[in-house]
């Protein structure tokens, strides 16, 4: 992973200049705590998604959202994934 810290949204936030409010992060782009500040992103070691409103995070097939958010196949297979590395 190289020598700085990569599990942390707000870390990523900032490295990467994600425009969100709410930033989360998985080393697998799978499994994540929910987002309820919008605009979110969702982020694993190498990109992230962003939602831009609540209805777009609810709405996205990608995401089966309960207690936790799981996201099947990972974060990297949502069309709009921004890959940064």
């Amino acid at each position: 992973m190289g020598s700085y810290k990569t599990n942390s949204g707000e870390y990523l936030k900032r490295l990467w200049e994600i425009p969100a409010a709410q930033v989360r992060y998985h080393k697998d782009g799978t499994f994540f705590m929910p987002v309820d500040k919008f605009p979110a992103a969702l982020c694993d070691p190498n990109g992230f998604v962003l939602f831009k409103t609540k209805e777009e995070y609810e709405k996205s097939s990608f995401l089966d959202i309960g207690i936790r958010v799981n996201v099947r196949n990972g974060i990297c297979k949502v069309p709009h994934y921004h890959k940064m590395k």
